[in-house]
Parts: C-alpha cells; sequence; structure tokens
C-alpha cells in the first residue's frame, strides 16, 4: 500500500471516455441505470452513438467502468497493508488513504443508492475483490490478537468511512476537504476511545 497526502483529485480535460463516464454517472444517478440510455449518454457528452461504441462496448461496461475504480481503490488500500506500522500514525495513514479514495468517488455514491440492484447485479464478478479487501482491511486495523470489540470497533470504522461514498446524498454541498476530515476523525475515534458502556 503506498501511503500519500496528495489529494488524488481528477484534473479536468480527461478526455472523451472521462466526459462518457461524467456523463453517464449524472444520467445513471437522476435517471436510474436501467432508465438511461446509452444514446443519451452520448447526447449528454456531444458525440455520435458510435462514438461512444468505440470507448464502451455496452451500457454495462460503462457502468463497471464506474465502479471499478472504487473496487480497485479498495484492493489497493490492503496491497502490502501489513508492512505499514500498526501504530497511531499508521493507522491513520491507512484510514486517511482509504478515506481519500471513497471522496474522490463520491459522485458515483449517489448512483449507488439510487439503483442499488443494477449496481450489486453489475460487479456480482467483482464481490470477492470487496469482500477480501474489506475483511483484510478490518482484520489489520483491530490489530494484532484482536478482541472481539476491536473487531467491532474496525468494523464500525469502515462504515464510517463509507459515508464518504454517500456523501454527496448526505451534504450535497460539503468540501471534499470537510469530508475526509469529518469522517477520518469520527473512525479514529471509534478505533481508539474506551469503552463506556
Amino acid at each position: 500500500m503506498t501511503i500519500s497526502d496528495a489529494s488524488g483529485t481528477v484534473v479536468a480535460g480527461g478526455g472523451t471516455k472521462q466526459a462518457i463516464r461524467d456523463a453517464a454517472v449524472t444520467l445513471f444517478t437522476n435517471k436510474g441505470f436501467e432508465q438511461t440510455s446509452l444514446r443519451e449518454v452520448a447526447d449528454a457528452v456531444g458525440i455520435t452513438k458510435a462514438s461512444l461504441y468505440y470507448h464502451y462496448a455496452s451500457k454495462l461496461d460503462l457502468l463497471l467502468a464506474i465502479i471499478d475504480p472504487v473496487i480497485d481503490h479498495m484492493r489497493s488500500v490492503v496491497e502490502d497493508i501489513d508492512a505499514v506500522p500498526h501504530n497511531p500514525e499508521g493507522i491513520r495513514a491507512v484510514l486517511r488513504t482509504y478515506v481519500r479514495g471513497m471522496v474522490r468517488h463520491r459522485d458515483a455514491g449517489a448512483m449507488c443508492m439510487r439503483d442499488t440492484i443494477a449496481i450489486v447485479n453489475a460487479m456480482a464478478d467483482r464481490y470477492p475483490d470487496v469482500a477480501d479487501s474489506t475483511r483484510e482491511l478490518r482484520r489489520w486495523l483491530a490489530g494484532p490478537n484482536p478482541t472481539d470489540e476491536a473487531m467491532l470497533r474496525a468494523s464500525a470504522a469502515l462504515e464510517i468511512l463509507g459515508v464518504a461514498l454517500l456523501s454527496t446524498e448526505i451534504v450535497p454541498g460539503a468540501s471534499d476537504s470537510l469530508v475526509e476530515a469529518t469522517l477520518l476523525d469520527a473512525a479514529t475515534c471509534v478505533l481508539t476511545a474506551h469503552a463506556t458502556a
């Protein structure tokens, strides 16, 4: 896993493929995956349907192009995670890396909320990647020889960070930095708080 403080934001001018993806996210979010045609996506970008097919062979391929980066990010976080020191700095760095990726892809979060069934069906082949990455990250966050409480805290911290994907729906005007800082602090608190019940 590479831990970086770089913002990871995508700059404008990403080309036709990025424009198609951006238009699809907007249309899929507003109308739903099933209700949106590739013709509408092509029209929104200002290209022909044939040009769209040059970049994406089907609507499902386009949907996967939106979802796959989120899954790939999850995999990248757990790659070589055992080399990261399990101390407060290492834990916060891992959480920061994870939430930054979720924030970077939060435009797709509203789409995922609207069309959960289409998303689940589309990512059927990638589900093991999601499940394995989440399980590995939860295990690492819980620490060596984790107690049941540590496992629950690690699971809760990941759920908190997952809110970043839904943040456009919850707080549409919130900046990326506010979403990142708030969720990072909340997840860190869940991991480090002492039992109060």
